[in-house]
């Protein structure tokens, strides 16, 4: 299991949609912390070293660091916006 630390940015954008995006969205974040990266991207260009999750029409944008066992998210996104 991970621990994820979410910026208060991202969390801002969880906060502004509707409940089914807000429970969508919580259900990839619970995939994430139950280590469950299927499907997951590696980036490339300026989000290099990252990796996506594809939550509908959103991008979950993360940085997995294995020493630790941490999950950052960094931003969450509109997928055409990103």
């Amino acid at each position: 299991m991970y621990s994820l630390e979410i910026s208060d940015y991202a969390r801002g954008i969880i906060a502004r949609q509707d409940s089914k995006n807000q429970r969508l969205l919580q259900s990839k974040l619970d995939d994430l912390q139950n280590g469950n990266f299927t499907r997951d991207r590696v980036l490339k260009g300026k989000y290099k070293g990252k990796f996506r999750k594809r939550a509908g029409n959103f991008r979950i944008i993360y940085i997995k660091e294995e020493q630790v066992l941490i999950i950052c998210i960094i931003h969450i996104e509109r997928r055409k916006d990103v």
